[in-house]
């Protein structure tokens, strides 16, 4: 007997008892149904507040980026109001999104309507101010759309925690509410209203009588919404006798913001449903239990040989590596569709994972910026960032004391702008030598060096042969790509110095498990799951003398003005930072192997934002200890300092400058370089004079516009970036003078 007659005899069987029983549920199910769709209006309204919650949440962190961007640290009206018109266009939920000051007046919007708005009276607002990393939600009538809108804010508070501006977005009520409503397809009613009882959102239904922008307080409905834990639905009988069945969404977080959702249906037509449905359950079950036999012989005979048929036509495209191929619709229900469904989903997620990865190699190609200007800024910035601070500082002079002649007047402000002109020239090279914050991201460092593989061999030269092995199955490492590219730059330049007769050059890239016997540059066990990077060389190699320096700044073995002595110990900083180790072997005559561990699945740093300073201009009368290597600089700066109405005390080194502190002298404020020569940079020397002085005041000078100086724990030290005016430097000295005492 064939699967077909088998199949048929079962379910004739099957069919009679069942078939008798499913009536007579049907007519159980009816009083089910309803009760059901009662339910229903309940959950609806809860789908509807979970869905507004999400896009609340959404709206958080869309605030959060925002926060961040650049484009929003401006004063510059026009330019904030239309980088949000932009934002805006992304995302039409929203009827405008603008920034507030912190004094609540209307800063930038979206709309462009350059509009002045005290918003202080505002709910909103008076919340938000109080709040960090977090939003505060309130449902008006926006004052620059007349639309209902849920306003979302969110304050942006800089690194001291005071509030710079608040972000708010409103939310268009209107469309979430259309939205729902066609999902509904417009079976039930959707109705929001505030904590007042005014009308955000009215129903669609001709039975509302209430307009948006009414008030339903005080009626039977408002009490059953506000009610904290009431029942779940109730019905309702309007002035003209229809009765409508409400439920209401009991979302703890909406309800928090003054906001209630309500979904309805009137009962007549809650009723009729259910008797439709009756009639409609009978009519089918008859007619199913007539298809159903022939249905039967059809899908025994050609549906299920024909879908097996696609789905061994799909998997053969798969085996190709056709990643485009998919199985089209309709699909057949049960197992067989759920198995056209998977490998269409697995096909697009490879199709998606291949285009990702493409255009991944594609950034990494483009985004090389390699180049030997990046070793050399670092070690120039300090003493060029010097000579700009004398050339600025006395053309202002120069300008001051020729005012009166404007020609000279004309040539001295010219020098003063070709030296801020160098100064921002200086500061885009040190940007450029890796003086910003890590931006890692969890990446395959071996696809990062494929990327690289061109730029390597032109950089090496047709006299080095090189060659790049990458071990199978690489476990992902969280590593900024863009360092990542300049410390590979920087080992292979290292390396064909080392060749200048030719030579070989491996890379190889590989997961390596570390244990208590591996141990960095330093002496130190660092156990733990890596992925390694190693550039290999046959060149000259190291003694073990320069072995044992070759990672300390400013150190090198190359002639003078062929290196600075930063690149080793640049890619040591980069991958200490990143959480990872160095280890290096080199024997005079056999060439050197460095290698970069990073830690697998490490967890990206986070970015240190710095918090604006205060300006205050105005001179003062306090004795400052001047610590400067520089003598020009010295000279400047001290004569600054007395032209301001300082008492000045100079000195041109640490030592020298704790000698004075142990002296009975008043000194308010010690001023002092960060890189300075004697062993004792800026940052110690302010550590040791707080151990004399507890109440000295600190203020740094640094020729690094990024530099990241690390003060002393205990004190609240200010930096003044080389070069500076003489406002800045009178601003900065008030400001450090200003700071409460430890």
């Amino acid at each position: 007997m064939s699967l077909r007659t088998r199949l048929l005899i079962l379910v004739i069987a099957a069919m009679l008892v069942p078939a008798i029983l499913v009536g007579l549920r049907f007519v159980q199910n009816r009083a089910s149904e309803i009760d059901a769709a009662l339910a229903n209006l309940a959950a609806s309204a809860d789908d509807i507040a979970a869905d507004l919650d999400e896009k609340i949440q959404g709206t958080a962190q869309l605030h959060y980026g925002l926060a961040r961007a650049r484009d929003l640290d401006t004063r510059d009206k026009a330019a904030c109001s239309a980088f949000l018109s932009d934002v805006r266009e992304e995302y039409p939920q929203f009827t405008g999104i603008l920034t507030i000051d912190p004094d609540g007046s209307l800063f930038c919007d979206s709309l462009r309507t350059n509009r002045t708005l005290d918003l202080n009276d505002r709910g909103y607002f008076k919340q938000v101010k109080e709040l960090t990393g977090v939003v505060a939600v309130e449902p008006v009538f926006g004052r620059l759309t007349g639309l209902s809108v849920l306003q979302i804010a969110y304050p942006v508070r800089s690194e001291a925690g005071a509030l710079k501006l608040v972000l708010l977005a409103s939310f268009n009520l209107n469309k979430f509410v259309e939205f729902h409503d066609k999902r509904l397809l417009a079976e039930k009613d959707i109705l929001l209203v505030d904590a007042k009882g005014t009308v955000l959102a009215a129903p669609k239904s001709g039975g509302w009588s209430e307009p948006v922008g009414g008030s339903i307080a005080g009626s039977d409905l408002f009490r059953f919404a506000t009610a904290p834990d009431g029942e779940p639905f109730r019905e309702v009988t309007d002035r003209e006798g229809r009765t409508q069945i409400w439920g209401v969404a009991r979302s703890p977080s909406i309800r928090k913001a003054g906001l209630y959702i309500l979904v309805g249906r009137s009962k007549d037509g809650l009723v009729a449903a259910a008797n439709r449905r009756l009639y409609e359950d009978v009519a089918i079950l008859a007619v199913a239990s007539l298809l159903l036999l022939a249905g039967l012989w059809i899908l025994t005979t050609v549906s299920i040989g024909r879908q097996v048929g696609r789905l061994a036509t799909m998997a053969k495209r798969l085996g190709r590596g056709d990643l485009s191929a998919r199985i089209p619709e309709p699909h057949p229900g049960g197992e067989l569709g759920g198995l056209m469904t998977l490998l269409n989903s697995t096909a697009e997620s490879l199709e998606q994972q291949r285009a990702a990865i493409a255009d991944l190699s594609h950034k990494l190609s483009q985004s090389q910026k390699m180049e030997a200007m990046g070793q050399l800024t670092g070690g120039v910035a300090h003493d060029f960032n010097n000579l700009l601070t004398v050339i600025l500082g006395n053309s202002e002079h120069l300008a001051d004391r020729l005012a009166g002649n404007k020609e000279l007047h004309r040539i001295a402000s010219d020098i003063a702008t070709a030296a801020e002109r160098g100064s921002d020239l200086t500061r885009s090279l040190l940007a450029f030598a890796r003086k910003q914050p890590l931006r890692p991201r969890e990446i395959d460092i071996a696809e990062q060096v494929t990327g690289m593989k061109q730029l390597l061999r032109r950089t090496l030269g047709e006299h080095i042969e090189s060659s790049f092995t990458f071990a199978p199955d690489l476990w992902l490492a969280s590593v900024d790509p863009g360092q990542l590219a300049t410390a590979v730059l920087n080992l292979v330049l290292n390396a064909r110095d080392a060749m200048p007769d030719g030579g070989k050059l491996a890379v190889e890239v590989c997961n390596a498990s570390l244990g208590e016997s591996d141990l960095d540059v330093n002496g130190e066990p660092r156990p733990g799951d890596y992925v390694m990077l190693a550039v290999k060389d046959t060149g000259a190699g190291m003694s073990s003398e320069v072995l044992g320096r070759a990672f300390e700044p400013f150190f090198t073995t190359k002639e003078v003005g062929k290196g600075t002595g930063l690149g080793l110990s640049m890619v040591y900083g980069f991958v200490q930072q990143s959480g990872g180790l160095v280890q290096m072997q080199s024997e005079p005559g056999r060439g050197s192997t460095i290698r970069l561990f990073f830690p697998r699945l490490a967890t990206p740093p986070s970015e240190d934002l710095r918090p604006a300073q205060a300006t205050i201009t105005h001179a003062g009368h306090e004795t400052v200890l001047l610590v400067e290597d520089d003598d020009m600089v010295r000279a400047y700066v001290e004569n600054e300092l007395r032209t301001l109405g300082y008492r000045v005390i100079a000195t041109s080194n640490g030592p020298a400058a704790l000698e004075v502190l142990r002296q009975p002298d008043d000194i308010q404020l010690l001023f002092t370089d960060v890189v300075m020569p004697g062993g004792m940079f800026g940052p110690e020397l302010a550590r040791q004079a707080a151990e004399l002085r507890p109440d000295l005041k600190v203020l740094f000078t640094s020729g690094y516009s990024q530099d990241p100086v690390k003060t002393p724990d205990g004190i609240n030290a200010r930096i003044l970036t080389k070069p500076f005016k003489r406002q800045e430097l009178a601003a900065m000295l008030r400001a450090a003078l200003s700071e409460p005492s430890r």
